[in-house]
């Protein structure tokens, strides 16, 4: 729901989060929820709720509306405003998708609630293992490292198309992790220099992610999950990418390793 005031193109000197919403308005905004966040930010305190969002680029001064950033942070109902704004998390006993989850739940909210509820996620199916290392201290053994998990699951969130009405799908298989984010690569970005160079097309979105401690470096997610799957054991990282899907899938540490 863009508003008619607003170019609808990406190419625009604004990036889609930076548009603003139609038909939202102040009262669409969670200001308990800006205001606990707003810590982590540069915020003059003695602006309006108004212009202290849109110091932030979560609020358009002219159309009195918030911004796409705005809802998907701040938001009360992001997916009222941004369908596809939410993550389908499956969880399966077995390699295919032809049995019955054990569990699933789509997961919406602002972006915060969501990032935790996937964490949680994480921390509550992630086996971890157990051998005595060195100097008899237990090390231990995760199907997949944690950190590994989050920094491309956020890296999903952050670079996602909110445009598309199809949400993020977190697949959990008895081998396997596949997450699927739509939107394919973005401005400067080629399969050859996924690692290697950063477009953005939520720049508003990152910055935030940044600043409230869920991304520690721009540039640096997948980098840092290859490192950590190589150092627990893992495959390497399989990529399917397309012009409308990028999707990254994680292999289960092998028994052996």
């Amino acid at each position: 729901m863009l508003s008619e005031d607003q170019p609808t193109s990406v190419s625009d000197q604004n990036s889609f989060d930076a548009l603003p919403l139609q038909y939202s308005d102040l009262n669409s905004i969670s200001l308990r929820l800006f205001y606990v966040a707003s810590a982590q930010f540069s915020v003059d305190d003695h602006l309006t709720a108004e212009e202290q969002l849109a110091s932030l680029r979560c609020f358009d001064l002219q159309t009195h509306r918030p911004t796409v950033a705005g809802i998907l942070l701040f938001g009360t109902q992001p997916r009222f405003y941004l369908p596809g704004a939410y993550v389908q998390f499956l969880k399966f006993s077995h390699h295919t998708m032809t049995d019955i989850p054990d569990d699933q739940v789509e997961v919406a909210g602002d972006l915060p609630a969501v990032l935790d509820v996937i964490r949680n996620k994480i921390l509550a199916f992630n086996r971890v293992g157990m051998k005595q290392g060195n100097d008899f201290r237990d090390q231990l053994l995760p199907d997949y490292p944690e950190w590994a998990l989050r920094e491309l699951f956020n890296n999903a969130v952050m670079h996602r198309d909110y445009a598309s009405t199809s949400p993020i799908r977190f697949y959990w298989f008895s081998d396997r992790i596949e997450i699927q984010s739509p939107g394919g690569l973005f401005g400067s970005v080629t399969p050859a220099t996924l690692t290697k160079r950063n477009s953005y097309r939520n720049p508003i979105i990152a910055e935030a992610m940044k600043a409230m401690k869920f991304v520690n470096r721009y540039g640096y997610g997948i980098q840092r999950a290859e490192a950590l799957l190589a150092e627990n054991g893992n495959p390497p990282l399989a990529f399917d990418i397309d012009d409308k899907v990028f999707s990254v899938t994680l292999y289960q540490k092998s028994i052996q390793s």
